[in-house]
């Protein structure tokens, strides 16, 4: 969910421990995102009526597993391609 142009912000300022600027900052850049975008995308996502795993029965633990390893398999699959990509043009010494 990420924030468009034409949505309105409002600057906010908090403070956090330098620990947790260090954490946002490599957070974001792995994602290859702004650390605003980081803390907008965690707000956005918090909810504290949301179940917790413990309050999930069987069923729904496997359809949440279920779901969390296709995620997981199609986010390496497409890191698969990128490095594949790389090597080819590493090979043809283009990088």
């Amino acid at each position: 969910m990420h924030t468009t142009q034409a949505e309105k912000l409002v600057r906010k300022q908090f403070l956090i421990s330098p620990s947790q600027v260090k954490k946002l900052s490599r957070l974001a850049r792995d994602e290859e995102t702004s650390v605003a975008e980081m803390v907008r995308v965690a707000i956005d996502s918090y909810n504290p009526d949301a179940p917790t795993i413990a309050d999930l029965d069987a069923p729904e633990l496997m359809a949440l597993v279920s779901k969390r390893l296709k995620e997981a398999i199609s986010s390496t699959k497409k890191a698969n391609r990128t490095i594949g990509k790389a090597l080819k043009k590493l090979s043809k010494g283009e990088l």
